[in-house]
């Protein structure tokens, strides 16, 4: 059906009528081109009065507030409203974003204003604290920020002639700032005799540290410095709401409608008295003034927008008109002619012409006006009013022709019959009434079937009947003119319509939501001729969808720049335009219709507008009309990485148990082992969910990763090399283009970028804090200086980084949809682009922003997932591959060809010099040329193309490629299957790696008597793996259904495996062929063993809560032990093979006597002195110790003793491998940890000779082998960490002192009441001093002893004019250390106290002091570097520093010289927590 794409025609913004003077100020200019720049809605406006022409920045999502013009006069940068909004500097010739600054301020943007270089912007938000924030614009990073003021800031001004000073002014107060370094000191403004303390609303700055401001009275207020020195009274009437500085003077204008012009020493030049004028009026305020040589532009209240020339200063030429203050309901069109007709709540009707773009007529009334419509003549013009009356006027002369008040409450909407003869007016009454027209507006019927008020009519084309929407979303159909309502549903089958407003119907159901209920579409109209609706919603978005629009969540076209909801929309008469007015912004929108947009049309859209008009996201009516989802893809997009508890928690957890288990800690612990493990090799890649993820060094060795683990593969010697600084699954990996570093993402709640070499495998970055959950998507830029990440939050949030400084360069919201792919432009740093399900975006670096342009797929196209892209051999053309086998070409953002690649998706790409290599699931290799025209050759991945020097077997022909990379005369291949393979060009394939495919792995064995073990996964195979040096997998069996456990029989010539549907086997060690089978459980095998000695029993536990014992000659089950409350988790024999220890998921520790399986109590002591041939439990005294202080957040899931008995080895939940001495007896022993699994490890074992360590981690599908390394081994490796879970006096006990000072808390001052009262009797008038009950709960000062209290009543006072400090009697010792320092040879001391920092003379005794502080010093140091003698750095207890959406601890470290008592431009640095000093 044609309503299930989007329709092929566009909307492109032609002209606002309007501009933003209610509650705004400073909003307007003169441009370096003689342009005029300003705002209205969400659109930034530049017009040309020459040209009378407009252009558009829609670069915001809401309602701009604020606008400053860059010195050069080119630049623009304008602020909005929102609840994350952000700044944009955009470029007026172009109307391109060139910054986006965004992610500190909360609400809204106030004030916005640039330096005399441009290069720093200052803005000041509307948050509680009118936070006021510095930018480097053009990186988009925060220079500063401080609490702007208590109450609003209405201006903002940098003062030109001081640099680092800044004046801001608001409600009773004026402030002078002065930018220090990274710190922003305020000095209030001393009003003093001069004036009256008040309202400031507009400042500008002047020489000689002079600044004017107009103040709410009308004054002028003189500002020397931060004292006011005199006040010129009368400069206005009322409040001055606009100060303007310019070449000539300064311009001021004001709410008495005059403009003043004064000179440069602020004497007045002349006035312009704008009521005056031929177009003035009453009640007309100045907001906005810009002066610029004989030109003055002056902004009104009232949305007007008035050239003067001086010389002509009677004579202003108005520019623009808009509707002022109140919604704007109403709005009509023209019959016959391009006029549109708009009425509002204040209380004006206006008609514009569409073709002139200007307003011709005017017409006041008395009611706000709700709804319009004009007669099919063009004659009349009908008017709806808030009151419930009717006004009909004539068009020619806006005069009266009637007036009519049937209705008490507001009419919503009224339409002329298409034959002229009837007027249908519905009202909030719920009822709609008919009118005569020609009998001079006589009502002839009633509409009575609504129970809701009414919202939107439409007459039939024969003017017989009349169809309703009401408030409750019903469809009402009435015959005319007797308004009875039509119940048959046959009768209106054959009726055409004349219009189509309605939003409800089954021809506009598409234009809902799928599965909402919602009502926020205020307003539709159908175009009939080009079968396509309009319609208008709650959010200011315009859409564009087919007519008729059928099924529900239809495809659509939307378009942005009304800020907030767009109260209705329509067609002009001929269908050329479409015009839409916005309920609180006030403004008309008029767009052009471009009924068929063609590619060489769309190259001439702005990018904004090409930004705007987008294929829906949410439109998913149909999957029809998409490909089928590939199951692979689908099964990678349905895996959530989230985790119950993450790494980030544990401290706190722990925090959290250790109040519980306080008496741990008097305990005395056995200490950690003295043997370690070394990771020694790793089976597995991760290729099941990742892409791209496998590389050349560039010495030729092979870097990949799986599960927490970077690893390097030297391929000629079989060993690997191990980058082990992440501690969750790692998801991407990127290589430098010097392939010396690479960068690898992992999963977290914050999760980390680490960028480290792979020679030396140490980090040389480690970059947190903007992605949640993962990070899915990494790539550097061609110069290796940046790195661009993606997260796996609901946003997919892409982060560009310098990672080398570890800064946040830009940020933005990606897609909803999975992101799989980020690829940097090679030739252009600031461009990148991302590809995922159903689409491929294009960004551009802004500042602190991105800016993303979908890929334009064309009329025809449609919408595919994208699982790979890569840049071509120019900076315009992209490749990426599809998860229907095509490779897309792109240039720009255009798709100009598809290629068919492979069959099935495409997963990865490579570029070449000249040509590209392409990898897909249907497990082929193509090389293909430099434009994809031809397939020069292709490899197909088969077990027989396998080379004889392979470490592994190949599981299956044609493995699904999930990464390519080229070089060393190879083609580097991973698969989905866990396997690394190396394509000879001629030919070969020799397999490097191979691990488990997806799946949890669980069942793990070591041989009794050689380097080999056994594992039985998820992915339904059981593998043999070599130990000894040559590291591969000699034996692999697919098996009918996953499996959990293993284990060799005590010959090593047996293997039994236990299946997940209850069954087991017993196979052949060698040949991996079925010896015998069993099934006699339904649920999970969990553990299996052979008895010691012959073997001749096979103990075999089940999640049914049961061990089963066979007899392995006669292959019968002999025993069964009964009487365990949960799923068996573990299994051990004794050594005589007669008894059973069994762990429980209940944590029960029972004995079974074999082989009848009797239940046996065994005291914990007895168990000691039994001898086990293997211990696996992890219950029991012996045992205590393993158990974390959070052992009810995680289990320990597996243990392994040595031979010797003397180290336990266990894997935890958490991916922790622990080595413990046994016995681990008494709660929370010493460990050594070591972290290379993701999550939980399933399985450890000890070889039959202890060397080595194997253990299994479940999901991250890896098995890891470890070298044991004996005590005395002092060569410590970065893995190994001596640590417990809880840390007892014994541990490293605290000397008193140290205690004491570790237990000094410095938040209770800080955070609790004032220290003094801030209410009561002031000091002289109180009757007696307070009793020590009745002071704060928190003083510095003892009560005054009795004697000393005296009557000063009748003695003169004399005032005290000022203190100075001479001596201070004091040293913090008592919590700080190295705080004391010589300076000048010795001739000084340098050191603190409470909150000054003190140099001393040691010859005169004599003191100077540092006073900047305001709370307690804690720490001092002394810089020794020659060029900053005498400087020095004091750091004083904590505050709390105010940012957008977060609190953060901040330290106040104050740099200062010791001689000259000056601070230095470093004066005051902030250092948030998380971050380094430097």
């Amino acid at each position: 059906m044609a309503s299930r794409s989007a329709p092929n025609c566009h909307l492109r913004l032609e002209w606002v009528y309007g501009y933003r003077g209610h509650q705004c100020r400073n909003n307007l200019y003169y441009t370096a081109a003689k342009e005029i720049v300003y705002f209205v809605a969400g659109v930034g406006v530049v017009y040309s009065p020459r040209e009378h022409r407009q252009k558009f920045y829609r670069g915001h999502s809401d309602d701009i507030i604020s606008l400053a013009l860059h010195p050069d006069r080119v630049l623009v940068a304008t602020g909005q409203v929102g609840k994350e909004p952000y700044i944009c500097v955009w470029d007026s010739y172009t109307v391109q974003t060139i910054s986006v600054l965004k992610d500190i301020h909360t609400h809204g943007i106030a004030c916005l204003s640039f330096d005399l270089e441009g290069q720093r912007l200052v803005s000041v938000g509307l948050d509680s604290k009118n936070a006021i924030c510095v930018w480097d614009w053009r990186k988009g990073k925060m220079l500063s920020m401080a609490p702007g003021h208590t109450d609003r800031i209405f201006d903002i001004s940098w003062d030109l002639y001081q640099p680092n000073k800044l004046v801001s002014c608001g409600v009773k107060h004026i402030k002078f700032w002065s930018l220090c370094g990274n710190s922003l000191t305020p000095k209030r403004g001393v009003f003093g005799k001069a004036g009256d303390l008040q309202t400031i609303l507009c400042l500008a700055c002047a020489r000689d540290e002079l600044t004017y401001s107009g103040a709410l009275s009308g004054d002028v207020y003189v500002w020397k410095g931060v004292n006011l020195i005199r006040t010129i009274q009368g400069a206005h009437m009322a409040g001055i709401f606009s100060m303007n500085a310019c070449e000539e003077g300064f311009a001021t204008g004001g709410r008495d409608g005059c403009i003043r012009l004064w000179d440069l020493t602020f004497k007045p030049i002349t006035v312009i008295d704008l009521r005056e004028t031929d177009q003035g009026y009453k009640g007309l305020s100045v907001r906005s003034v810009c002066w610029r040589g004989d030109h003055i532009l002056v902004g009104t209240q009232d949305s007007e927008i008035f050239e003067i020339v001086v010389h002509e200063r009677n004579k202003p030429f108005l520019i623009m008109q808009g509707h002022c203050e109140g919604e704007l309901w109403a709005l009509a069109v023209h019959p016959t002619k391009p006029l549109a007709m708009t009425g509002s709540d204040d209380r004006s009707v206006r008609i514009w012409s569409l073709i002139d773009h200007a307003l011709i007529a005017r017409c006041n009334m008395e009611e706000p006006i709700r709804c319009a419509a004009v007669s099919t003549d063009g004659i009349h013009l009908a008017l709806g009013m808030k009151d419930g009356s009717l006004t009909v006027l004539r068009v020619r002369d806006m005069t009266e022709v009637v007036h009519i008040k049937d209705r008490k409450e507001a009419i919503h909407e009224l339409k002329y019959s298409p034959d002229g003869t009837f007027l249908a007016v519905g009202s909030n009454d719920s009822s709609v009434d008919i009118y005569g027209v020609v009998q001079r507006y006589k009502k002839v019927g009633e509409c009575v079937g609504s129970l809701s008020f009414i919202t939107h009519l439409d007459w039939s084309s024969d003017s017989r009947y009349l169809q309703t929407n009401d408030g409750s979303g019903k469809r009402l159909f009435y015959r005319i003119p007797s308004g009875k309502e039509v119940s048959n549903k046959e009768e209106m089958k054959g009726v055409q319509w004349a219009s189509w407003t309605c939003v409800s119907g089954l021809e506009v159901n598409g234009i809902w939501p799928k599965y909402s209920e919602s009502n926020d579409i205020n307003s539709v109209d159908g175009n009939f001729i080009g079968q396509v609706l309009v319609t208008a919603d709650d959010y200011g978005i315009i859409k564009l969808f087919r007519y008729p629009c059928l099924r529900k969540g239809a495809k659509f076209k939307k378009y942005i720049g009304h800020s907030a909801h767009i109260t209705n929309v329509r067609w002009s008469h001929d269908y050329q335009w479409v015009i839409s007015i916005g309920g609180a912004d006030h403004s008309v929108f008029q767009w052009k219709f471009i009924p068929e947009r063609k590619l060489k049309d769309s190259l001439h859209i702005a990018p904004q507008e090409s930004l705007a008009d987008s294929n829906s996201d949410e439109s998913d009516s149909d999957q029809s009309d998409v490909p089928e989802l590939d199951s692979e893809i689908e099964q990678e997009t349905q895996i959530t990485y989230h985790r119950q508890v993450y790494k980030e928690d544990l401290p706190q957890l722990k925090e959290q148990c250790r109040e519980k288990h306080k008496s741990a800690t008097s305990k005395r612990r056995v200490q950690a082992p003295g043997q370690s493990i070394r990771l020694h090799f790793v089976h597995g890649y991760r290729g099941f969910d990742c892409r791209s993820n496998l590389f050349y060094t560039q010495i030729g060795e092979i870097v990949y990763h799986v599960a927490a683990v970077g690893v390097i593969y030297n391929r000629q010697q079989n060993t690997q090399r191990f980058y082990l600084g992440h501690d969750d699954d790692i998801l991407c990996l990127a290589i430098h283009p010097l392939k010396d570093y690479v960068a690898t993402g992992q999963v977290g709640r914050d999760p980390s970028i680490h960028i480290w070499d792979t020679d030396t495998t140490k980090p040389l970055s480690i970059l947190k804090g903007y992605h949640q959950y993962g990070v899915c998507a990494v790539d550097f830029s061609a110069d290796g200086k940046r790195l661009a990440s993606v997260g796996i939050d609901d946003s997919h949030t892409i982060v560009l980084w310098d990672w080398k400084k570890g800064e946040k360069l830009s940020v933005t919201r990606g897609n909803k949809d999975k992101i799989f792919v980020v690829k940097m432009n090679p030739y252009m740093p600031d461009k990148l682009i991302t590809a995922g399900i159903k689409h491929m975006k294009f960004w551009r670096r802004a500042g602190g922003g991105l800016i993303g342009r979908k890929g334009y797929i064309g009329p025809q196209g449609k919408s595919d997932t994208m699982m790979c892209a890569v840049y071509g051999w120019t900076e315009e053309m992209a490749f990426s591959g599809t998860s229907t086998g095509d490779v897309c070409i792109w240039k720009d953002v255009f798709l100009i060809k598809t290629v068919k690649a492979h069959d099935g998706p495409v997963f990865s790409m490579h570029a070449l010099e000249k040509g590209f290599v392409t990898g897909g699931k249907d497990g082929v290799v193509a090389l293909w040329d430099d434009s994809f025209e031809r397939c020069l050759k292709t490899y197909a991945i088969k077990r027989a193309s396998l080379a004889p020097g392979s470490k592994g077997l190949l599981l299956e022909d044609n493995p699904s490629i999930r990464a390519i990379s080229l070089g060393h005369g190879h083609i580097l291949v991973g698969t989905k299957n866990g396997e690394i393979l190396e394509v000879d060009k001629s030919g070969p394939i020799t397999l490097l790696v191979q691990g488990h495919m997806e799946g949890d792995v669980w069942g793990l064995a070591t041989h009794p008597h050689l380097p080999i073990c056994a594992t039985v996964s998820d992915d339904k195979t059981l593998r043999i793996w070599d130990l000894s040096p040559s590291h591969c997998m000699l034996a692999v069996r697919k098996l009918k259904k996953g499996g959990r456990c293993c284990c060799f029989s005590p010959d090593g010539k047996a293997l039994a495996v236990g299946l997940n549907d209850g069954s087991f086997l017993i196979v052949n060690a060698d040949t991996l062929e079925d010896l015998v089978s069993f099934h006699h459980r339904k649920d999970v095998i969990s553990d299996i063993r052979f008895s010691p000695g012959s073997g001749k029993y096979l103990a075999v536990a089940s999640y049914d809560s049961f061990v089963d014992i066979y007899n392995v000659m006669s292959s019968k089950r002999v025993g069964i032990c009964k009487g365990a409350t949960s799923y068996i988790t573990h299994i051990d024999w004794d050594l005589r093979g007669k008894l059973l220890q069994v762990n429980t998921g209940a944590k029960e520790q029972l004995f079974f006597e074999a082989p009848r399986g009797k239940n046996q109590i065994i005291p914990s002591l007895e168990v000691e002195k039994i001898g086990w041939a293997s211990w696996t439990s992890v219950l029991g005294s012996c045992c205590e110790g393993i158990w974390p202080i959070i052992g009810e957040v995680t289990d320990v899931t597996a243990s392994c003793l040595t031979s010797d008995r003397v180290v336990l080895a266990t894997g935890d939940d958490f991916g922790f491998v622990k080595l413990f001495r046994y016995p681990a007896k008494g709660k929370f022993g010493k460990f050594k940890k070591y972290v290379a699994h993701s999550t939980h490890v399933t399985n450890v074992r000890w070889t039959y000779d202890d060397s080595l360590l194997v253990t299994v981690g479940g999901p991250d599908t890896s098995l890891m082998v470890w070298i044991y390394e004996m005590e005395g081994y002092r060569d410590k490796r970065p893995c190994d960490s001596e640590e417990s879970d809880i840390e007892s006096e014994e541990d490293g006990g605290y000397d008193s002192d140290v205690t004491r000072e570790n237990e000094i808390t410095y938040t209770i001052r800080a955070l609790s009441t004032n220290i003094r009262p801030m209410f009561g009797v002031k000091p002289h008038l109180q009757q007696k001093e307070p009793t020590v009950d009745e002071r704060p709960p928190v003083s510095r000062a003892l009560p005054q002893p009795e004697k000393l209290q005296t009557n000063n009543v009748g003695k003169k006072k004399r005032p005290i004019e000022d203190l100075a400090l001479e001596l201070v009697f004091g040293y913090r010792g008592r919590d700080c250390r190295n705080n004391v320092h010589y300076l000048n040879d010795g001739n000084d001391i340098i050191y603190h106290t409470a909150s000054v920092g003190i140099l001393h003379n040691v010859a005169t005794g004599s003191q100077s002091f540092y006073q900047e502080h305001n709370d307690d010093i804690l720490c001092l140091t002394v810089n020794q570097h020659p060029k900053f003698i005498n400087v020095v750095a004091t750091g004083q207890l904590q505050l709390l520093l105010y940012t957008s959406g977060m609190q953060l601890t901040s330290k106040l470290c104050l740099y200062y010289d010791v001689i000259i008592q000056k601070e230095y431009v470093l004066s005051a640095l902030v250092l948030l927590e998380n971050c380094y000093f430097l």
